[in-house]
């Protein structure tokens, strides 16, 4: 009997241990079955079509049986390869306390959405879906829809037809609005690009050539952009956007501050622009000037002249040639852009514009 008490304190140590034992189980036991219970669905499918940057559709669904701090992931398939939606940099969709969850997509052949874990680290683009596990919870894929008659709108500048952006992007560092109805020509022929509030949203404006050209000489004739904010970017970019972000394929002649007053307000950049020596910057004057882009084998010469071509004997302000990293032709196409930088302390909006007098090509 001496010891009974030692005994009796044992089987309660036992009791406690076996009772942590058997909630540590349930609890897994129930966290499996929640995993397992766990379902997508697309409830709003968009139309099958390889519209590349430039069309976006809303996509819509449910997710049942989620877990706090998931979220769902999608995708787009184009060209066989998944691209995340609706921007690399905002992979996430966030689900509703009701279990919905509604994002924007570029247009695909196909649509798939993934729910994740917290912490899970989606891939810009991947060439097949993954499988549950690894912080996958569920994947539910869906072809499109039957496509509708196209719906871009189109404008012809300097003898060259070309898409209007609708869709956003997320070229600034964050998401920017495209607007239609911010692009259009005027009885001379100028191309005009705006940056502006519509209904209570910032809207920027971009077209682009609707075919390829290849190798050649590029020329933009653009008027004064002295008038622009710090935080204003116009691009000239000869672009293949279907490339992924450690090739790119892409030349360009930008003008901006990049949000600092201080700065030289213009670029020639090969892309990537984080390469050393792919990046040359440069002051550009307050006044008409013509930017050529001469674009070879294994070469790609950038220049800026005052004035327009047919008016001056092209007076050199800057140039550079780039001799590593150049691209060869494949899907690029010229996209005319006019977006805002989101950087740090970005000032106040104002609507601004940009006139293209013209372009020219020259193979």
């Amino acid at each position: 009997m001496r010891h009974f008490p030692d005994q009796l304190k044992f089987t309660k140590h036992q009791l406690i241990a076996f009772l942590a034992i058997a909630s540590f189980l349930l609890t897994g036991c129930h966290w499996q079955n929640s995993r397992r219970m766990a379902s997508l669905e697309i409830t709003r499918v968009p139309a099958s079509a390889v519209g590349g940057p430039l069309q976006v559709d809303f996509i819509e669904g449910t997710a049942k049986g989620s877990a706090p701090g998931q979220q769902v992931v999608l995708y787009a398939r184009g060209n066989n390869i998944w691209w995340v939606q609706p921007f690399r940099k905002q992979p996430f969709t966030r689900i509703q306390p009701n279990g919905t969850w509604k994002n924007s997509t570029h247009l695909g052949t196909d649509y798939a959405a993934l729910l994740v874990e917290p912490g899970y680290v989606p891939q810009a683009k991947i060439s097949e879906l993954p499988k549950a596990g690894s912080g996958v919870v569920a994947v539910v894929a869906m072809k499109g829809t039957p496509a509708l008659s196209a719906s871009l709108k189109t404008i012809h500048f300097s003898g060259y037809d070309w898409d209007v952006r609708a869709a956003a992007s997320d070229r600034g560092g964050d998401a920017n609005l495209y607007d239609p109805a911010n692009a259009w020509t005027d009885d001379r022929g100028y191309l005009h690009l705006k940056m502006e509030e519509h209904d209570g949203r910032w809207t920027c404006a971009e077209i682009v050539l609707n075919r390829s050209l290849g190798f050649g000489t590029y020329r933009f004739v653009v008027k004064d952009t002295g008038q622009l904010d710090p935080f204003a970017v116009v691009g000239m970019l000869i672009w293949d956007d279907s490339a992924s972000e450690e090739t790119r394929k892409e030349l360009d002649v930008e003008v901006s501050q990049w949000g600092n007053p201080a700065a030289k307000n213009a670029q020639y950049v090969v892309q990537p622009y984080y390469v050393p020596g792919n990046i040359v910057r440069f002051t550009a004057p307050h006044e008409e000037l013509t930017h050529i882009v001469h674009w070879a084998p294994g070469v790609a010469s950038f220049k800026t002249a005052s004035g327009a071509p047919v008016r001056t004997a092209e007076k050199s302000i800057a140039d550079h040639t780039f001799t590593i990293g150049i691209p060869s032709p494949g899907a690029e196409r010229v996209h005319l852009t006019f977006y805002r930088f989101h950087g740090s302390g970005t000032a106040a909006r104002r609507p601004a514009e940009v006139v293209f007098e013209k372009f020219d090509y020259l193979p």
